[in-house]
């Protein structure tokens, strides 16, 4: 009898497919833990340096250039590493905050480092699509700073916003696949150990066509509610546009967010 190749035995370790689901479910489940937690913390601390970074251009509500350089300038520091340097980068600021740089909690920090810049600049982006008249609208309306952010461009972005998280959420997804490397758990982890490291084809296979359809499915979700969500708001910019004191609104509007002084024309001299 012939001995067995290494191609026989590589295939002899293959996990049979009917005990696939009782790996492949519980590191799905950890790949959704990591994703929304993560997620938590990127839409909070992202849309908030986001909102900022519009609101303190020209076009904001608060225009300071000091501030939008400095914010800008995070941002942008954010997306410059690729997330597997920025991962290795981060290992003692991990380390600090967690206590481990293994498992879920040590994947969570880097993953929220890239998530979050990310998520400011396409909210900045989402923000700055918007007609100047939504926030014209509230500034002549007498509204806070506050009221015409999340009634008025929040309200209006919305359909953006949602493409947004979910470009971050199929984002992190991939990050977490990323984050397998350092032992995250998860799908990646998965793919890694088993499918890579013990070539263990069924694992491979399965993992691959798990993350292929849940991208499908939450672009599909994404869409769909987008679409929704569109309907409406394009029927109101319609009638934003049909707004015959529209022309009245963005001069106004213009004059308050670069807080032009109004001329003061001097009194004509009294007659002698």
């Amino acid at each position: 009898m012939s001995a067995p190749t290494n191609e026989t035995l590589v295939l002899g370790n293959d996990t049979p497919w009917s005990q696939v689901h009782t790996l492949l479910g519980p590191a799905y489940a950890e790949t959704w833990l990591m994703v929304g937690v993560v997620m938590v913390f990127t839409v909070l601390i992202g849309g908030l340096l986001g909102i900022l970074l519009f609101n303190t251009s020209q076009r904001g509500l608060f225009p300071h250039r000091l501030t939008n350089l400095a914010i800008g300038w995070i941002a942008n520091m954010g997306r410059s590493l690729p997330f597997l340097v920025l991962m290795a980068a981060v290992i003692p600021v991990t380390r600090v905050i967690t206590g481990t740089t293994i498992g879920i909690p040590a994947a969570v920090v880097p993953m929220v480092l890239a998530g979050i810049p990310f998520f400011a600049r396409l909210v900045e982006n989402a923000l700055r699509d918007l007609p100047e008249d939504v926030s014209a609208v509230g500034l002549v309306s007498g509204g806070s700073t506050l009221q015409i952010i999340f009634t008025a461009q929040i309200h209006e972005a919305l359909p953006s916003l949602v493409l947004a998280i979910t470009l971050n959420v199929i984002s992190m997804i991939e990050y977490s696949a990323i984050a397998g490397t350092i032992g995250a758990g998860g799908i990646g982890y998965l793919a890694v150990v088993y499918g890579y490291q013990r070539f263990d084809n069924n694992i491979m296979i399965s993992t691959i066509v798990v993350l292929v359809l849940t991208i499908q499915l939450v672009q599909y979700t994404c869409t769909r509610s987008r679409h929704t969500r569109r309907r409406y708001t394009t029927k109101s910019e319609r009638n934003l546009e049909m707004n015959p004191l529209r022309p009245w609104l963005f001069s106004i509007s213009r004059a308050v967010q670069q807080k032009r002084p109004r001329a003061r024309h001097p009194h004509p001299p009294h007659a002698a």
